[in-house]
């Protein structure tokens, strides 16, 4: 097992990168389309990644090697920049840009059609 802990610590780094990445890239789909009554499949994609990057970073830091801390540490740096991105754009998909809309009659929000 000792053996193999580099390669599959080396899977799950790129796991977590493709994870982050996705539920990233599902966000930035909401800004193509203008918002709709009901969640799409790109929320349901981002919700999914999140839950997959749980496990992921877990397998992830179990395999690390902290004799080599940098090559363990730029993966999970990468991973938490595209979240704090995915994050904060869906904060101002949900909270700004979608209010706009409302306000100004083009379509209704999530919020606006639950009510």
């Amino acid at each position: 097992m000792r053996e193999r802990k580099p390669e599959i610590n080396s899977i799950f780094g790129s796991v977590i990168l493709f994870l982050s990445v996705t539920a990233l890239l599902a966000v930035l789909r909401g800004y193509a389309e203008p918002p709709q009554s009901d969640e799409g499949t790109a929320a349901h994609i981002f919700q999914l990644s999140i839950v997959a990057l749980v496990p992921a970073i877990l397998l992830f830091l179990a395999t690390a090697d902290w004799r080599q801390p940098l090559r363990s540490v730029w993966p999970l740096a990468f991973s938490a920049a595209a979240l704090v991105l995915a994050f904060g754009a869906l904060y101002y998909l949900e909270h700004y840009r979608n209010s706009h809309y409302a306000r100004h009659g083009e379509t209704t929000s999530y919020r606006a059609s639950a009510t």
